[in-house]
């Protein structure tokens, strides 16, 4: 990111401007002459994130109504996440023979506990740990860090859910405003591995329309550079 001072300000705000007039003001783009569009834009110094977003005709208010899943992009997401995994005996070796960053088991939930200490990106406990767990829900729920059944971050085979998060597994569910924002790689990956990366999850997200949902369910799509424009799809095409 740019330093918080006048030059920095500047030079971001003039690069936004570059970058909003590369795109049409009210087209839908298709897919991928909207990816090619976003990897044309103006060049930050980093290698940005490229994100989606997905606007549904759900309301998140209703539990029946409710979208998450989670996917594991064929591409990954260009960035490596760092795993701590809550377990005991065999199942704590199996975690660090997958690639865990961190394993214990009470020992790091005191940690937790005691030092605030959040330097992880996913959690993965075993069922056995979840009693212990509860101790730090309240630290741990407010990040998205509570290990979840359905996020198959609680779970007796830690092999699989580390291998899986660090081969670019990733969780998408709806915000409160009813929008899924996920990363589908970064700059560098190139338009067709971008592609692939953008089909997968919205595939995963069009299996995932929950029965009661009425009218039209893909409102709207975008994608975006950290440092970029906005782009519209078309979510009909």
């Amino acid at each position: 990111m740019f330093a918080n001072t006048k030059g920095g300000k500047k030079e971001m705000s003039k690069r936004m401007d570059e970058a909003n007039k590369l795109v049409e003001a009210g087209k839908l783009y298709d897919a991928k002459d909207a990816i090619e569009l976003a990897l044309n834009m103006p060049k930050a110094k980093f290698d940005e994130t490229v994100e989606m977003h997905v606007k549904l005709g759900v309301d998140s208010k209703q539990a029946d109504q409710q979208v998450r899943g989670v996917i594991v992009l064929p591409n990954g997401t260009g960035k490596s996440k760092k795993v701590l995994v809550l377990a005991k005996g065999d199942k704590a070796d199996a975690a660090r023979e997958a690639g865990a960053d961190f394993v214990g088991d009470d020992d790091m939930i005191e940690k937790i506990q005691r030092e605030n200490w959040f330097d992880y990106d996913v959690v993965v406990a075993t069922p056995d740990m979840m009693a212990s767990l509860g101790k730090v829900a309240r630290l741990l729920g407010p990040k998205g860090l509570m290990p979840n059944p359905k996020s198959g971050t609680v779970t007796m085979d830690v092999t699989k859910a580390v291998s899986e998060i660090k081969a670019g597994k990733i969780e998408y569910r709806l915000d409160k405003t009813n929008i899924i924002h996920c990363p589908i790689g970064k700059v560098s990956f190139g338009a067709e591995k971008l592609l692939q990366n953008y089909e997968t999850l919205l595939g995963a997200i069009v299996k995932a329309k929950p029965a009661a949902a009425k009218g039209t369910y893909l409102k709207s799509i975008a994608i975006s550079t950290t440092m970029g424009a906005g782009i519209k799809i078309n979510p009909r095409q």
